[in-house]
């Protein structure tokens, strides 16, 4: 590289959903979720929330890329990110420091953010967990980040290897996060009706003894089963 890059890149202007869509994906199961998008979306099973208790959230991403042992593009999400929004901070799957610990974490919650989801390191789960702020991340380790970039806020970020933009709608439960892209919000959320009707009858099934699906039963019982 010729020149050092700036050491934060913000773009603060971004689209986005109906606020009504976005509530309407509050409390969403994120399976059903996947389900409603042909099975996909989540991201890496590995980014996990500190506090399985406290992690259900929904809301608006604000993207930001913090480059390894860095955190300043955090800060950067924090400042133009409204209350309700999910920080989504790509951090290259870094593992030797933290990017986030207790005491960001309470200033997001001081904020009205709904959650930080990271592929980077934690630190002070004690702490993260006590500030009340849903946070995902790949682990916990003690050690600190520096503030000296580079870094993007608002620019498309992967995480997890999903493609995240912001005014994408991010929803998270005990068992991972989703990506549900504000191109497809409205096909998702009409979707999302389908998928729980059909859980419900699935469970009712189950629950009255079923022992085997229909169509699991059709494809054992057809020719594209070879029978030795």
């Amino acid at each position: 590289m010729l020149d050092d890059p700036p050491l934060l890149t913000i773009k603060a202007g971004f689209q986005r959903p109906d606020p009504a869509k976005v509530a309407a994906l509050k409390g969403a199961q994120t399976s059903h979720l996947v389900d409603a998008m042909d099975g996909r979306g989540a991201l890496d099973w590995t980014i996990k929330p500190c506090d399985p208790e406290n992690a259900s959230f929904a809301g608006v991403a604000v993207t930001c890329h913090a480059y390894p042992a860095d955190n300043l593009a955090l800060f950067g999400a924090m400042e133009i990110a409204q209350p309700g929004d999910v920080i989504m901070c790509a951090n290259d799957s870094y593992r030797l420091t933290a990017l986030v610990g207790d005491l960001v974490a309470g200033m997001m919650k001081n904020a009205g953010l709904a959650a930080l989801v990271t592929d980077g390191l934690a630190r002070d789960r004690v702490g993260i967990v006590a500030a009340g702020l849903p946070l995902f991340c790949a682990g916990i380790v003690p050690n600190s980040p520096a503030k000296n970039g580079p870094g993007s806020v608002g620019l498309p970020v992967t995480i997890g290897g999903v493609p995240v933009s912001s005014g994408d709608v991010i929803v998270g439960d005990g068992d991972g996060v989703v990506v549900v892209p504000q191109a497809i919000l409205d096909a998702t959320v009409k979707r999302l009706g389908e998928v729980r009707a059909a859980e419900a009858k699935a469970e009712a099934a189950v629950k009255g003894g079923a022992k085997m699906t229909a169509s699991a039963a059709a494809l054992l019982k057809s020719p594209r089963v070879l029978r030795l």
